[in-house]
């Protein structure tokens, strides 16, 4: 069983975040501050809400009939002459009408009443919440499972940064009373969750950190076998390479290109003897990812291959040349401190020979 801190999960939530992916520059270095996730976000939240109701929420429109004073929109003229209304001085008119109260900003107070509830966030959030509840905007985050998709949306796009902070605040793993500020884990049950969160985290931070000095980042994408013949049916049942992570390093001559994949697991089990040994499976499954695009340009006879995964019997960071190729497996300590985790994820793919 290993035990992770909340707040390292929190850690791992911003690498695997959208708000991290698109921040640039704005998040580089956050890492090292001395304030824990759900301090920044919420920081950066009430920033964005602030700057929204400075400039104006967005709001929705929906269609309304009224019997009013003056004109507004369309005239009914048949239901103002059914109903007489010009005889009390008034006439039905449709029209649009705009309300602040739509899904987006619900889900925004709800994330600046969560945040308001959370320990050392930014005090600005209960007011910003009370502004919203002035407003007529609900507490309500029933529509967080489709956030993701008010992102494209045109008249949202002031918003986006502000929905992808609430996001996260609202995706926040909240510690278990009984543990306190840790999450128990066994890593070799594979929790789906945790092992997810691991590899997108993983792809969030390398893209972030990496791509400002000529490296691309890929995610899930795939490999073909180098197949000389293929018998009729054999197409539809060889099964297919999805990597987790391609690094590529665009900056330097003959590209340096990394074949990653992360794993929730530990990284050795023991053997009949009781001595602990790498996990064969994994390594066939590296080698067969680099050795199937030997002869493949885009990576070639000297890309590597990299298997990341957390801590769980002890760290570990050990590698082999086999037929040309670096193969490397590493581990990060999820129980460390920011500035740990960080410079484990960068150690990991420091060049060979390299001091660091």
């Amino acid at each position: 069983m290993t035990w992770i801190p909340v707040r390292n999960l929190w850690l791992l939530q911003l690498f695997a975040s959208d708000l991290y992916r698109t921040a640039g520059t704005q998040l580089s270095g956050i890492e090292s501050l001395p304030e824990n996730v759900a301090q920044l976000v919420s920081r950066m939240l009430a920033d964005a809400v602030t700057d929204r109701l400075r400039t104006g929420l967005t709001v929705g429109f929906r269609r309304r009939t009224d019997d009013l004073g003056r004109v507004r929109g369309k005239i009914d003229l048949l239901g103002t002459e059914r109903h007489r209304l010009l005889e009390r001085g008034k006439v039905r008119c449709t029209f649009d009408e705009t309300y602040p109260d739509t899904p987006p900003n619900r889900l925004v107070r709800a994330a600046l009443e969560r945040a308001s509830r959370l320990p050392g966030t930014d005090r600005r959030c209960r007011n910003l919440a009370g502004q919203l509840a002035a407003r007529g905007v609900q507490n309500d985050d029933s529509a967080l499972a489709e956030m993701r998709h008010f992102y494209g949306q045109r008249h949202l796009a002031s918003d986006r940064q502000m929905l992808m902070a609430a996001r996260l605040l609202l995706e926040l793993v909240l510690p278990d009373p009984s543990s306190d500020e840790f999450v128990a884990s066994n890593p070799d049950k594979s929790d789906r969750y945790l092992r997810q969160l691991f590899e997108k985290a993983t792809y969030g931070f390398y893209l972030n950190a990496l791509s400002a000095s000529g490296w691309s980042v890929k995610h899930g994408a795939r490999l073909k076998w180098p197949a000389d013949l293929l018998s009729e049916g054999m197409g539809k049942i060889l099964p297919g390479m999805q990597t987790d992570i391609i690094l590529r390093d665009e900056a330097r001559g003959p590209d340096r290109v990394i074949i990653l994949d992360t794993k929730f697991t530990s990284i050795s089990a023991a053997n009949q003897w009781g001595s602990q040994k790498l996990r064969s499976g994994y390594l066939y499954q590296i080698y067969a990812y680099l050795l199937s695009q030997h002869e493949n340009p885009h990576y070639g006879p000297h890309s590597e291959g990299l298997m990341l995964h957390p801590v769980v019997d002890g760290h570990l960071d050990e590698e082999a040349s086999i037929q040309g190729h670096r193969i490397r497996f590493a581990t990060v300590d999820l129980r460390g401190t920011y500035a740990s985790i960080v410079n484990e994820f960068l150690g990991a793919i420091t060049p060979a020979g390299s001091d660091g």
